[in-house]
């Protein structure tokens, strides 16, 4: 990712990092970034011809110059967040809450993810989240029920308890008399169809 980590700053380019990056709103912009490489992959600020001049990175990221290539296609909502988000100045930059009631975030956006949804999740006087409507108590039943080993009468082989060798022998034959069954049924069908004539 394109950002103030990434990029050899020297001191005096610092202070026009600091402009677009100051403490704490770097987020958003690293938002875009990866974005950006999700739609086109390739770095916004890079310049396609020459990747490797950090020089002109740095200043087409201070000048915020940025390109969606023609061959990609995105919606225009798509285009618009992004120049939200690509602005210099951190003021003016879209912020978190503002994407996330954005157009293109909710578009396609599972309904148990949106903000109403996940508000109904949370206690609004405790910062803990609560993931169920279900109490703590009738999760642990439903749990102490489920180690609960089901009554039966003869052992299934692979839930928790040992197949005695004959048992596995005896099932592997019943299937292949069933299969041959279904298959001498199947066959004596077709032959009495007429629609297959045996050949000698």
């Amino acid at each position: 990712m394109v950002g103030p980590a990434r990029l050899p700053i020297h001191r005096r380019n610092w202070a026009q990092f600091e402009e677009i990056f100051p403490p704490g709103t770097a987020d958003v912009w690293s938002c875009g970034v990866t974005l950006y490489v999700m739609l086109v992959g390739a770095y916004p600020f890079e310049d396609p011809d020459d990747p490797r001049n950090f020089r002109k990175t740095i200043g087409r990221i201070v000048s915020v110059q940025y390109k969606i290539p023609e061959y990609v296609h995105t919606s225009q909502d798509c285009r618009q967040i992004l120049s939200r988000i690509f602005v210099a100045n951190p003021e003016k930059r879209i912020t978190i809450s503002e994407i996330r009631n954005h157009p293109w975030f909710l578009k396609n956006l599972p309904r148990e993810l949106t903000e109403a949804a996940q508000a109904q999740y949370y206690k609004r006087d405790n910062d803990a989240p609560t993931y169920s409507p279900q109490s703590i108590e009738e999760i642990m039943r439903i749990v102490s029920e489920a180690r609960t080993p089901p009554p039966s009468s003869t052992p299934v082989a692979g839930f928790g308890w040992p197949a005695g060798e004959d048992e596995g022998k005896q099932d592997e034959q019943d299937n292949n008399v069933e299969e041959e069954d279904e298959y001498e049924k199947r066959v004596k069908e077709v032959r009495a169809s007429g629609a297959y004539p045996l050949v000698d």
